[in-house]
């Protein structure tokens, strides 16, 4: 079965207390390990203040995933998102070959530089 690469981020409402978070966040990571899913990585960014207010708040705590799964993986796990009053918004991007090589050259630090550094001449000043 082909596994195409996803970059998932979810945020999970703050105003819940620490343990429910991390309940929601492990349950969301159990189940697209449970599913065929291969985690490359998980990042918790933390609490972060939203760029608008969702549901009367102005704060959720942000989780970013990437991950390999298959294609009707990702139906389930949205469900399963949508369902969950804990969770506030979620956005789920499928990776294209040259996305992938262009994350694999960052996280290896040996992306071209396309903007290069423009050393700025030394101008000498008149006193």
């Amino acid at each position: 079965m082909k596994k195409n690469f996803y970059e998932h981020t979810f945020i999970v409402n703050a105003v819940t207390d620490e343990e429910e978070i991390k309940a929601t966040v492990n349950k969301h990571v159990d189940f697209i390990k449970e599913n065929g899913a291969d985690i490359d990585e998980i990042e918790e960014w933390g609490i972060k203040r939203l760029a608008y207010v969702i549901d009367g708040k102005r704060s959720g705590y942000y989780v970013n995933m990437y991950f390999h799964a298959p294609a009707d993986l990702i139906v389930k796990f949205e469900r399963l998102l949508q369902i969950d009053d804990n969770v506030m918004r979620y956005l789920t991007i499928k990776y294209d070959n040259k996305m992938l090589r262009h994350r694999e050259l960052r996280k290896k630090g040996t992306l071209p530089d396309i903007f290069p550094v423009v050393e700025e001449a030394e101008t000498e000043s008149e006193d």
